[in-house]
């Protein structure tokens, strides 16, 4: 038995469904579900660039875990991140003045760490962009960004010369995106396909006088 999808071998019934007589993991529904909420989170980005994105930030999470200790990779999260997110089109590494486009403006992008004890950047005043762009992670390893004009930069009391120092809290909250209620997770299409063929699958097994599999067995995706 196995996945028509993938192609890798199924334990037992309970691991898919079954649909016009090819099996259907769900390991590969799953899947699907998860690509989708990706899209939808993050719109402007690759797919495939997002889940490595996921896995550097699963993968320093688990390191600290065992270690105690951060990799340093902050700068590079923080500009990923704003790639995934605003839809910048990133510089080749080492490019002078600027970290990337988005439309016609240029962007400079700054990390805050949950190392650093100040919750400010500092950005030298003859780069070549006209935004600054800050992500902030926290201790949980969760990911904020806010977004300024460099016109409204505050001069700051900062003594190196030609830098400005930016405050996160001087910088504009983005706005609240309305999130609508949906039934379970993922595209509506996959949720409502699924649910037919769990019912069909109760179905049959009740008109065969055996006991179904209980619904969403083995799915751990709580939206099934």
């Amino acid at each position: 038995m196995r996945c028509s999808m993938t192609g890798r071998p199924m334990r037992d019934d309970t691991d898919g469904i079954y649909d016009d007589g090819e099996w259907v993991s769900w390991e590969w529904i799953n899947g699907q579900i998860h690509r989708q909420d990706l899209a939808e989170e993050y719109p402007l980005a690759n797919p495939d660039i997002v889940e490595v994105f996921e896995a550097l930030v699963s993968d320093a999470q688990n390191y600290y875990s065992l270690t105690g200790r951060y990799l340093q990779i902050w700068g590079e999260l923080g500009e990923l991140y704003a790639e995934i997110k605003h839809g910048i089109d990133r510089h080749k590494p080492h490019t002078q003045g600027s970290d990337g486009r988005m439309g016609n403006d240029m962007v400079e992008i700054k990390t805050i760490s949950p190392e650093k004890g100040v919750q400010k950047v500092m950005v030298g005043r003859s780069g070549n962009f006209n935004k600054l762009l800050v992500v902030k992670i926290n201790d949980q390893f969760e990911f904020e960004s806010r977004m300024l004009d460099r016109k409204d930069f505050c001069k700051g009391k900062s003594k190196a010369k030609g830098v400005a120092q930016v405050a996160w809290q001087s910088m504009p909250a983005p706005e609240t995106e309305k999130v609508e209620e949906t039934t379970g997770l993922g595209p509506a299409w996959l949720y409502t396909y699924v649910k037919e063929k769990e019912d069909e699958a109760r179905k049959q097994a009740a008109a065969d006088g055996k006991t179904a599999p209980k619904k969403g067995q083995k799915n751990k995706n709580p939206g099934l």
